[in-house]
């Protein structure tokens, strides 16, 4: 007849077994799991992106100081010109690495949003021709004026005017010549509505050296090495 202590030894052996060998697959996951998803996916910080080292990646919010070659832009609150910033600065990965180098140009557009303007980039284009694609955008520009027959034409001389508001303002002054017109979406039928009756008109005044700075609105991905 088999004793009770044998009995209980052998039960909590066979105890010790049983949960030995469901412990091991849980070790094993989660090993598997730190292998798959380290901790920076894990914990949602920035990760790598397969194929780019990590020094040539500019996260969502870097800002680029610009500068403007023109001391104004004036546009009208409907507007969507067409505009080329340039970098006024190094912009630098949390390396050191130099992504974005100075005096590269930022192609964009200014373009209605709420009561003002915005400047959207779309293209960034690097000394030797090469070009990425680029998201950023500046704030919202709310400044504005009313410009009428009584203003002094001579506060636009050395000002970048857009299309629209060239045509509107040229209705109001008799002429443009002193301005420089950007590059935009044409007068159509939207400067023809500005025009028609117009004694004055509000225009939004965007100035380059405090209103221009730009963040980027997604992680920007360049290799350094291609400077």
């Amino acid at each position: 007849m088999i004793s009770r202590r044998w009995q209980s030894g052998t039960a909590l052996s066979l105890t010790f077994a049983v949960t030995a060998s469901l412990l091991l697959p849980i070790g094993l996951s989660r090993s598997v799991s730190a292998q798959v998803f380290p901790p920076s996916w894990r914990n949602g910080t920035s990760r790598p992106v397969p194929g780019y080292p990590s020094r040539s990646i500019l996260p969502t919010g870097t800002v680029i100081p610009t500068r403007y070659e023109k001391e104004k832009i004036v546009v009208t609150p409907a507007e969507t010109s067409k505009v080329t910033l340039t970098v006024d600065d190094d912009i630098r990965s949390a390396s050191g690495a130099i992504i974005i180098p100075f005096n590269s140009e930022i192609e964009g557009e200014l373009r209605p949003n709420g009561d003002g303007t915005q400047f959207v980039a779309q293209e960034l284009v690097l000394s030797n021709g090469d070009r990425y694609a680029i998201e950023a955008s500046s704030d919202v520009i709310t400044r504005r004026e009313t410009v009428s027959k009584r203003s002094n034409p001579e506060w636009f001389q050395g000002v970048a005017i857009g299309a629209v508001a060239a045509a509107v303002l040229g209705e109001v002054f008799g002429k443009i010549q002193l301005w420089q017109v950007l590059g935009g979406a044409g007068v159509g039928a939207l400067g023809s509505l500005l025009i028609r009756n117009r004694n004055e008109v509000e225009v939004i005044v965007v100035d380059p050296a405090t209103d221009l700075d730009l963040q980027l609105d997604q992680d920007f991905l360049r290799n350094p090495n291609a400077i």
